[in-house]
């Protein structure tokens, strides 16, 4: 439980930093607001993901793993679909949020990871 609460406040900080940082992404400022939508985009990034990536796989081979970028902007901008309190302007949009939303997981991912084995 601890874990999962901890990958969700990531998602929430990963997800405020692309909306701060890129223009086209929009998000409430309310903080269950905000859980909400990082709920809604872990859960999307648990089901659909994997089965996403399984069928681009020769795409994923084909541009190095790059096509996982897409991968990731589609699951953006699914969860913008679905909420009212989240919005992405557009595919590349989505794209540079994508990028920003992996870097801050990425480092705050290792960070958290350092901070357990000590």
């Amino acid at each position: 439980m601890k874990n999962f609460l901890i990958r969700l406040l990531v998602n929430a900080l990963a997800l405020g930093a692309a909306a701060g940082l890129i223009d086209g992404i929009q998000m409430s400022s309310e903080f269950l607001d905000v859980l909400l939508v990082a709920l809604v985009f872990g859960i999307l990034n648990a089901i659909l993901k994997p089965i996403l990536l399984l069928f681009s796989f020769p795409l994923l081979v084909l541009t190095l793993g790059l096509f996982a970028l897409v991968v990731n902007a589609l699951m953006l901008m699914l969860t913008a679909r679905i909420l009212d309190d989240f919005a992405v302007s557009g595919f590349w949009t989505a794209v540079l949020g994508s990028i920003v939303i992996s870097l801050v997981t990425m480092i705050l991912g290792g960070v958290l990871k350092d901070g357990e084995k000590r």
